[in-house]
């Protein structure tokens, strides 16, 4: 219950908790610490708000907890989206983690990160190389951050960027909680010529303080599948791909057995675009998409779209 009213209103007081669960006040401070503990919430003076929007940022050991599963098929995902000698950048976060485990078995590739976790998941792929940038680490969430990460990324140019955050919305994009996590993703985007979003559905439609990438500069959301209920994730999903977000769908399938599907046996959804979009040709005939719309650039596209990053 208590979770339920928090979630239906984003801030809720203790008072009107006990009111409403016919509690005390002190048996509600409690339950709202041990679903603090679990990452559903945050507590706050006298009351009791959802992880994440304009609000302190949750530390590693709750977001691990948090979506394991919906962050599991999302890495399988994403992981399909790199090939064999590339150089790309992976964020600090959970699922970028996740991902990177993943990476390890592809061979011949460069992964550039600020994130100890993401380079210790690495550390043994003797076919990867791992880059680290410079900077200062931030315990919460085991990342270089600050002027000495930003500098490291100066004239670095990748294919591609896998970059996580706390809330992502069609109207301001990806954005985090905390201002130099902000700034570091912001110099692992400008190093891009692809921009890559791994983000579950609990963070479609949160508004956090510090934008990180913009909505015209990403380029694909890996998510999986909202629930049937949950209409302001699937209202997200939509207008980011009314504003040309390429959306790849990412299930979570289990067998009767409880063992996880491979990757290449779970769902995969490319969402189709419903305007033009960066690369795309004005005026294609209905029913026919260019490359760039299906996630398999053509080599003049991709020159178009690195010249338009580099004048932004």
């Amino acid at each position: 219950m208590i979770l339920e009213m928090v979630r239906a209103n984003g801030a809720v007081s203790l008072r009107e908790l006990a009111r409403v669960v016919q509690t005390s006040e002190v048996t509600v401070r409690r339950d709202v610490r041990a679903l603090e503990a679990e990452g559903l919430l945050d507590r706050r003076h006298g009351g009791a708000v959802l992880p994440g929007g304009f609000t302190r940022e949750s530390g590693f050991p709750q977001k691990s907890h948090l979506a394991t599963a919906e962050k599991t098929a999302i890495a399988d995902l994403a992981a399909s989206f790199v090939e064999e000698g590339e150089a790309i950048v992976v964020g600090a976060g959970t699922t970028t983690q996740e991902l990177a485990r993943r990476l390890a078995r592809v061979p011949g590739l460069t992964v550039v990160t600020n994130s100890l976790l993401v380079a210790q998941a690495l550390a043994h792929a003797n076919r990867v190389e791992v880059v680290m940038t410079g900077g200062t680490l931030r315990g919460s969430n085991y990342a270089l951050v600050g002027s000495g990460a930003e500098q490291s990324l100066q004239g670095l140019r990748v294919s591609r960027a896998f970059i996580s955050g706390s809330g992502l919305t069609a109207e301001r994009g990806l954005s985090t909680s905390n201002m130099l996590s902000a700034s570091v993703d912001r110099a692992l985007v400008q190093a891009a010529a692809e921009v890559v979003v791994l983000a579950d559905h609990t963070k479609l439609g949160t508004d956090t303080m510090f934008q990180t990438v913009p909505t015209d500069l990403i380029t694909r959301l890996v998510t999986d599948e909202p629930p049937g209920h949950d209409d302001r994730a699937g209202t997200e999903l939509q207008a980011l791909a009314d504003q040309g977000v390429q959306i790849a769908v990412a299930g979570a399938s289990e067998n009767p057995g409880g063992d996880r599907v491979p990757a290449r046996q779970q769902q995969r959804r490319d969402v189709a675009l419903p305007g033009p979009r960066r690369g795309q040709v004005q005026g294609t005939a209905p029913g026919l998409r260019t490359a760039a719309v299906l996630g398999e650039q053509t080599p003049a596209t991709e020159r178009a779209r690195v010249a338009d990053l580099r004048r932004r």
